[in-house]
């Protein structure tokens, strides 16, 4: 799932590098009514918006797996704290050292989903000690807390603060040269229902894990999709103040991704579900079920700190950065797929190999 994710994400930001048409209008702030949404550029857009929500949502499966795993060699709880403390710190770092300047221009730092991951990481060594239930209360409650939060930061005058950005909603400071992009804690509550996940997958009796799995992720989707429906279709309150505005297909799913909405999550992650139902059911029948695509996964953060780089860089020699159309961007996710996956092999397998130190943490 995280592969998938990962080449749908390259298709955003080899749009990004060489589309002229994307679109940018996922939240209030950067919409305004009346706008027109072209279907090829707004459903190429739309495709990408499953990408943050399942990786951070997997994220939190795999650090719950991971802790599991650690608990299980014997390690301290100090220890465990401290190893999600660096990974945390490290995402954050690698957002605002080495994300930021391939998007944005020299000078100019910019908090997105990694510095999401990494604010999530840092605020589970708390949560992590809460029981299923609890861990999914606070999850549900904060995804569906942000909305009126926001509201009342915004009427109390305190939405352009930089406490209200890390957190709550997303902001700009220093004249433009600090953006954050993906505020903590609307993302923290996937990483919560993630955790839930892997504590759930542990929980599993082994010989049967798939088929629950499966059948729980899919009764999961169905629900979140009813939801979606249920919000989306009363247009009011769970849209962070992005209404549909008819009842045309792209009004329906232009929901708000900046901040997620409660129409965005309950879209995106019940896709998510119903997607990982099926893999758990293919991956069961055939184990090699699209072996590359899971290798890319494997190596999730190493492909990710490498392809805007180097999509950014062809784009800037080749001089078609931001000048061709919709087709740029499809063949730019195809060639930089190719072009990157010999290394992101070699770094699984270099991983596999050497599986402490640094590596650990990429």
């Amino acid at each position: 799932m995280r592969g998938i994710v990962m080449i749908l994400m390259t298709i955003d930001h080899a749009s990004e590098a060489f589309n002229g048409g994307r679109l940018m209008t996922d939240s209030v702030g950067m919409w305004k009514p009346g706008m027109a949404l072209p279907e090829a550029q707004f459903l190429t857009r739309w495709i990408t918006h499953l990408c943050a929500p399942t990786f951070v949502l997997l994220a939190g499966t795999a650090l719950a797996l991971s802790t599991d795993s650690r608990m299980r060699r014997g390690d301290a709880p100090g220890a465990i704290d401290r190893h999600m403390a660096i990974r945390g710190v490290l995402l954050i770092a690698l957002d605002a050292a080495w994300m930021s300047m391939a998007i944005l221009s020299p000078g100019q730092v910019l908090f997105q989903v990694l510095y999401a991951i990494g604010a999530a990481f840092l605020l589970m060594i708390p949560l992590r000690r809460l029981s299923d239930r609890a861990l999914l209360a606070v999850g549900l409650s904060l995804a569906v807390l942000d909305e009126p939060l926001a509201f009342v930061l915004m009427k109390a005058g305190l939405s352009g603060t930089l406490p209200a950005a890390l957190l709550v909603m997303p902001g700009g400071f220093l004249d433009g040269h600090f953006i954050v992009g993906y505020p903590a804690l609307p993302w923290l509550a996937i990483m919560c229902v993630g955790w839930v996940l892997g504590r759930r997958l542990l929980a599993w009796p082994a010989a049967d894990r798939s088929r629950i799995a499966a059948r729980t992720l899919a009764g999961w989707g169905i629900a979140l999709l009813a939801l979606f429906a249920i919000v989306r279709g009363a247009n009011a309150l769970g849209n962070m103040g992005l209404p549909r505005e008819d009842g045309s297909l792209v009004q329906w799913l232009h929901v708000s991704k900046y901040p997620p909405s409660v129409s965005f999550d309950s879209l995106e992650l019940g896709i998510a579900s119903m997607v990982l139902a099926a893999l758990f059911l293919a991956c069961e029948r055939n184990p090699g079920f699209l072996a590359p695509v899971r290798t890319l996964g494997q190596t999730a953060l190493f492909y990710y700190l490498l392809h805007i780089h180097a999509m950014m860089i062809v784009a800037h020699v080749t001089g078609v950065q931001g000048k061709l159309g919709l087709a740029g961007a499809y063949l730019g996710t195809a060639c930089t797929v190719l072009a990157l996956y010999p290394a992101v092999r070699w770094y699984g397998r270099y991983k596999a190999a050497h599986p402490g130190g640094w590596r650990q943490y990429v």
